[in-house]
């Protein structure tokens, strides 16, 4: 379920799981998580895109808590999804 910043604890690091680069693969990503139950937050964020000509531009970046992260990567991979992998 989809929530609001003051939902997780001030001291909390949220894992990013996903970046989507276009709306409808953004509100797909939201039904797939509220389905699963999982609890999240969506917020704006610039990345940078393009190949030859690289421009900044803006995604939804998609978090959830550490413990579920992992339950969260495989309902993404499961609903055809590439997740996020942290460096």
């Amino acid at each position: 379920m989809r929530r609001e910043p003051d939902h997780f604890a001030d001291d909390q690091e949220l894992e990013l799981v996903f970046v989507a680069k276009r709306l409808k693969e953004a509100l797909r990503l939201e039904e797939v998580f509220t389905q699963a139950g999982l609890d999240y937050l969506v917020e704006p964020d610039r990345y940078s895109g393009g190949v030859i000509f690289r421009s900044e531009r803006i995604g939804a970046f998609f978090y959830v808590t550490p413990e579920s992260a992992l339950a969260a990567r495989e309902v993404m991979t499961n609903a055809g999804f590439q997740p996020h992998e942290s460096p």
